[in-house]
């Protein structure tokens, strides 16, 4: 029997890595739907081309994080189209990601940095 992987090996994640597990958070997407999330999500600031993108679902899904689902949209004529969903791992992941980022956030001496930028 195979060890799961140790999640601190796949964290801290890159930040176009969290924004794609976030897309694919919420539901099964193909690489269009998922270029659009991203760009909704971060308001612009995020806009990945197709050649970068699908480099990241390569790198994610070889560290088992994503995985090819077999969705195909009813209405879809390009058989080409593949959806991607998290895996339990990405989910786990992910998590551990959030779960980081809070406690930097949560650290005294970022709460005075952030007061710092927006006095009250």
């Amino acid at each position: 029997m195979s060890r799961p992987p140790d999640i601190t090996t796949l964290i801290p994640l890159k930040p176009v890595e969290l924004e794609l597990l976030l897309a694919l958070a919420a539901e099964e997407r193909h690489g269009y739907a998922l270029v659009q999330e991203i760009t909704a999500q971060t308001d612009g600031v995020v806009q990945l081309e197709p050649g970068n993108l699908y480099r990241v679902i390569k790198r994610l899904l070889a560290d088992g994080l994503v995985q090819e689902s077999t969705r195909r949209a009813i209405d879809d004529t390009d058989e080409r189209r593949r959806y991607y969903r998290l895996t339990a791992l990405g989910v786990r992941v992910l998590n551990a990601e959030l779960s980081r980022i809070r406690s930097i956030m949560a650290r005294a001496s970022v709460r005075a940095f952030t007061r710092r930028l927006n006095p009250a």
